[in-house]
């Protein structure tokens, strides 16, 4: 019951739903409109000549996902697999190849986060590592800077062209 008077009063606001998760110790967000399901961490299918942060592909009931690990695409090294390590599957606008499904793996999620337009705001030119045209903005909800992903500019058209060709 809880959960819906949250729900009710944030679209009240009109605010924005963010799923909140972590890379190592930064805060980040992406619309949650994009999520289509959480999982945990399993090893994927590897393919070979593919670049670091692309961890390999995903049977998803038939649909073949590409798996990325945001960690490594954000400069992280030899990221560790924890039991809250998670893929994020999400749609993507992928350029030229159109709505595709993307796994993204993130340390840990964290929840919801509720934003309205006002709350957002500019991020600097670089956000712990992550340069800010793969970013939507930042929000802050008490002590915790959130960092919000646009998940479409996450990769160059090249990238995804690449990233299709896996599926």
């Amino acid at each position: 019951m809880e959960m819906k008077a949250q729900e009710a009063t944030a679209t009240e606001r009109g605010a924005q739903q963010y799923l909140g998760f972590v890379l190592g110790e930064d805060a980040f967000g992406i619309d949650i409109l994009r999520v289509q399901e959480i999982r945990g961490w399993e090893p994927v299918r590897a393919l070979p000549e593919t670049s670091a942060h692309v961890k390999g592909v995903l049977d998803l009931r038939g649909t073949i996902v590409p798996i990325v690990d945001l960690r490594i695409r954000f400069g992280a090294v030899d990221p560790v697999y924890e039991p809250t390590t998670v893929i994020v599957i999400a749609v993507v606008e992928a350029g030229a190849a159109g709505r595709q499904l993307v796994g993204m793996v993130v340390d840990a999620v964290t929840g919801v986060i509720d934003a309205t337009e006002a709350e957002i705001k500019s991020p600097p030119a670089m956000v712990g590592g992550v340069s800010s045209q793969y970013l939507r903005g930042m929000v802050s909800q008490g002590e915790q800077m959130t960092v919000l992903l646009d998940v479409d500019r996450i990769f160059s058209e090249e990238e995804w062209a690449r990233l299709d060709s896996l599926a």
